[in-house]
Parts: structure tokens; sequence; C-alpha cells
């Protein structure tokens, strides 16, 4: 099989576009992308299109209609948050299974207003009547809680990674929020749901991301190796049933579960990765997603918090890009947004939040609704 490499990557700012349909946004990352490899709609083979508010309006044929339509075969993928890692997943395993040589991979979403995380519609929005422990927030807030009960996190640790998060935003041009937040501006916060604050959820942002994928014989052909990245591992799992509720065990057992699989993938450990991308929707989830990724023993991520070693300049940044919690978290274009972040670190190319010598770096997101299931996407990149 062959290897697979990123050869152009890049997104839009993320923020709000009341005055662009979906298809726009997820043209402009796409035509990003194909600039940053000095190639056009006409190079790729394929689309593979992430959305999840419009999947079933065939997102990735009205994009190739702003771009010029070539007749390429065109895969719209939903998989709840991990949309648009699927997406690029979808590329990576055409491109191993030698059906095409280049292709493209956008997400994009146009995100509504209120509350996300309902057990009840399509759109993973909330209907009227299902507030409670079912919204994402309560189930984010239960993962915190239940942290705090068997290993004595505190509410200043789970808000020290919004702290974090939000002073690495600030060195991004593309995050949607750009300010520092003191500890106590973020646990003075409005409570969203204990102990989220509401500096510490994620923000409902409008966006778009794409790839431009390559097998290695058209990385030479071509003359770009010296920017591609190499894709170790691509890995897709879902959860456990868990027939109370999905909440503490899915997310965190279907994380487990492919991050080894994709460390057994790529030949490396935890102890390799250079910077990782992972998905804090809430701060309580990036702090047990610490563990979850074998960053530190269970237990140990309030004092890994702690230490310092997850903020730039320490032993393993997380999340340099602002996160989800300042650059903003449209679904479908969150996967790919990730693997921008890490791209662009080992490209060398991330400015003033630039990890000094990062080679390896992880990509991880994961979601689902609840009592119905999760998904979890895990990419491993290297700077070829």
């Amino acid at each position: 099989m062959s290897e697979v490499y990123i050869v152009g990557i890049d997104m839009i700012p993320f923020g709000r576009y009341p005055d662009k349909t979906v298809e726009q946004l997820g043209a402009e990352a796409a035509l990003l992308a194909l600039d940053d490899c000095g190639l056009s709609i006409r190079d790729m083979q394929a689309l593979y299109c992430g959305n999840l508010m419009e999947a079933h309006l065939m997102v990735g044929q009205r994009i190739l209609r702003e771009i010029g339509q070539t007749g390429i075969a065109v895969t719209n993928s939903a998989n709840a948050c991990a949309t648009g890692a699927t997406a690029f997943r979808e590329g990576v395993i055409s491109i191993k299974a030698g059906l095409y040589d280049l292709v493209l991979a956008v997400g994009v979403e146009q995100m509504g207003r209120g509350l996300l995380g309902g057990a009840g519609r399509a759109d993973g929005f909330v209907e009227e009547g299902e507030l409670g422990s079912s919204t994402m927030p309560a189930m984010f807030s239960q993962i915190g809680v239940e942290h705090a009960r068997r290993y004595g996190t505190t509410f200043a640790q789970f808000a020290q990674i919004a702290v974090k998060n939000h002073h690495h935003s600030t060195m991004n041009p593309k995050a949607m929020s750009r300010r520092e937040t003191p500890l106590e501006e973020v646990m003075a916060a409005e409570m969203i749901a204990w102990p989220n604050t509401k500096l510490m959820c994620s923000l409902n942002v409008d966006g778009a991301a794409a790839a431009v994928i390559a097998s290695e014989s058209a990385v030479r052909r071509l003359g770009l190796m010296d920017r591609a990245i190499r894709v170790c591992a691509s890995e897709l799992m879902s959860g456990p049933y868990t027939p109370h509720g999905f909440a503490i065990p899915d997310f965190s057992q279907v994380t487990r579960n492919c991050v080894v699989a994709a460390y057994d993938r790529a030949g490396v450990g935890a102890s390799d990765i250079d910077l990782i991308e992972l998905h804090d929707c809430f701060a309580t989830a990036e702090l047990v997603h610490y563990e979850n990724l074998g960053l530190c023993a269970d237990g140990e991520a309030g004092r890994l918090v702690d230490s310092g070693d997850t903020a730039l300049g320490g032993r393993i940044p997380v999340n340099v890009s602002g996160g989800l919690l300042s650059k903003g978290h449209p679904l479908g274009a969150t996967g790919i947004a990730n693997l921008y972040e890490v791209a662009t670190h080992l490209r060398g190319n991330a400015g003033a939040r630039q990890v000094e010598g990062a080679r390896i770096g992880l990509a991880h997101v994961v979601g689902g609704t609840p009592n119905r299931g999760s998904a979890c996407v895990i990419h491993i990149l290297e700077r070829a």
C-alpha cells in the first residue's frame, strides 16, 4: 500500500458568516488548500466532504459547483463531531487502496444558534423539553464531577485548561476568540454545568477546513516532498454500548481504544508525540483526555495541568491553536482544522505559537449522541 501524505492544507478563520452559504465556506477552504500546494480542482480525482447539519443535501457536490465541476466521485460524510476527520480518513483509505493518487477532503459547517447535544433531533440540537442530563454540557459536567470524585481534581484545575487554551489563541489569527482569560475570570464566569463555566465551553461558530491528500508517487512526481506531511495512522472507532447512557464510559473508552490502535499503527507511543490537538469541547473533556491518550496515568491529569507540561513550551503542548474553547467548534470542520494545526507546526510555519522541533503530532476528535453511540478518529502525522 502507498504511503499517504498531506501536501496542501488550510482553513478559513472561524467565526460567523451570515452572508455566506455552507458551500461558499467549503469552497473557500478548498481553494486555500489547493493553493497551498499549487494544484487545482482539475488535478483532484475525488472529493470527500464532511458536513453534519446538511449531510443529506449533497454539500460536496455544491462545493464543486463553486470551484469547478469535473465529474469526479464525491462522498458526503456525517459522523457527529468526528465528521471532518472521517471524511479525511476516507480520502486516506482511497489512496492506500490504490484507487486514486490525489484527492481533496473538505470539512465545513454553518452552525445554528442554540444549545448543542440534543437527544432527539438529527441536527444535534435540543428540542423543547429535552434539557437535562442528556445535553452535552450536562454530560461533560458528569465527566468532571466523576473525575473529581475519584481523584480529587479541583475546580481550579479544570478552569486552568481554559486559561491555557485562551492564552494560546492570542497567537492564532484564525481563532474566533483571541483574548486572555485569567483564572479568576474563568472561575467567576456564568456557570453552565458545574464545573464548566461559560469560558470553559467550546464556541459555536461557522468554519471550514480542507486538505489535499496524495500518494507517495504523486508527491514525488509533483516535487512536493519538501512540504509533505506523512499520515502515519488514521484510526476510526465507535464506542461500546452502555444502557445507562454513554457519557463517561463511552467518550473515554472509545478514545482509549482508538489511540492504542493509532500508536500501534504508527509504531510510536505517547512519549514520542511532540504536540496534540484534542477535542476540548469542554474543559473537563480536555483534562480527562490527557489520561485517555496516555499522556499520564489515571488520576494524574490534574497534576499534569498544574505542571504546565501541556502549555506551549511544556513537555507535550496540547491545543496550541486555542482549541475548540477559543478557535471554535464548527462540527464538520473541526477534524480537518485540527489536522491543519498539527501540520502547520510540523512544517515549522506556526509563527509565535510554534512548537519548536515538532516532528510527530496527534489530532483527536470524538463525538456522539446520547444513548445512540459515538465515533472517535485519531490521526498521527509526521514531518516527511
